[in-house]
């Protein structure tokens, strides 16, 4: 069964097992408006937990991706190339990158649903 956990930065991580797929919240995209490019790592890159991993451009701002965790990304999702508002359409189902987590620790430090939504309501 999965599980997500957001980050203060907006990015959730939908973990399946030792994968998880990273992306932005609900709340960021509709903050960010209609998103025209979506810049990704390589398959195979590492992410560290807290860094930045790309970016998403909306025709408002350009926002930096920071990683909810750490891992090495197996996989980025290719049809936010062609078509990044996608991203705006469902934010979970059209995840941006799939990584396999190195240290499933770092969950605890995030926040789950409830508690996201309070901080989001603050």
């Amino acid at each position: 069964m999965s599980k997500i956990y957001y980050s203060e930065t907006h990015e959730y991580v939908n973990v399946d097992g030792n994968i998880g797929y990273i992306g932005i919240s609900d709340y960021a995209q509709h903050e960010l408006g209609n998103v025209v490019y979506v810049d990704m790592p390589e398959v195979g890159d590492d992410i560290e937990a807290g860094d930045d991993f790309g970016a998403v451009e909306s025709v408002k701002a350009a926002s930096d991706l920071i990683a909810p965790v750490s891992g090495a990304v197996v996989e980025i999702n290719e049809s936010l190339i062609d078509n990044p508002r996608l991203v705006n359409e469902d934010p979970m189902a059209n995840w941006i990158i799939k990584v396999e987590l190195t240290d499933p620790s770092e969950l605890d430090s995030l926040m789950d649903e409830e508690a996201y939504k309070e901080f989001i309501n603050k």
